[in-house]
């Protein structure tokens, strides 16, 4: 395992704290990978996050977005059932995906096993590119009385 040393981006960086926390994240989430899951771009602004949740029920799942983190959390009832072979996993599961600004979770659906959730990218008004028009400067007043006499 590296350790990183950020000094050089504390000594001419503000407000860069986030970013080393999800460097960090993203080290520790690599350490359980239960359950499996893809991230695809499915567009200029659009995302889809599929999990696969064999075994579990929609009502045995919570998704939860709170401010730039999505998670996904499961928990299975209890089972009444005499297993001679568990080969589908049914244990308890977190998972966490740090969300950027303005991506905003759109929906969820359940179906065969997977879970599939929708994210968009949508940027406000405000903070998009804006054109900003240039005005002439106005005339010296020796040019408009030398144009009036002439």
């Amino acid at each position: 395992m590296k350790n990183y040393d950020f000094a050089p981006l504390w000594r001419s960086s503000i407000g860069f704290d986030r970013l080393v926390d999800l460097v960090d994240a993203a080290r520790r989430a690599n350490e359980d990978s239960f359950p499996p899951y893809n991230i695809e771009r499915v567009g200029d602004d659009r995302y889809l996050i599929s999990l696969a949740l064999a075994g579990f029920s929609p009502d045995e799942i919570t998704l939860t977005a709170e401010q730039n983190v999505l998670t996904v959390e499961g928990r299975k009832g209890e089972q009444k059932r005499d297993f001679l072979f568990q080969g589908i996993s049914g244990r308890a599961f977190k998972r966490q995906f740090n969300l950027a600004d303005h991506v905003q979770v759109t929906s969820a659906t359940f179906e065969n096993g997977l879970l599939q959730i929708n994210l968009i990218r949508e940027i406000p008004e405000a903070m998009k590119p804006r054109k900003i028009a240039i005005n002439a400067a106005p005339r010296s007043n020796v040019e408009q009385l030398e144009a009036q006499a002439a």
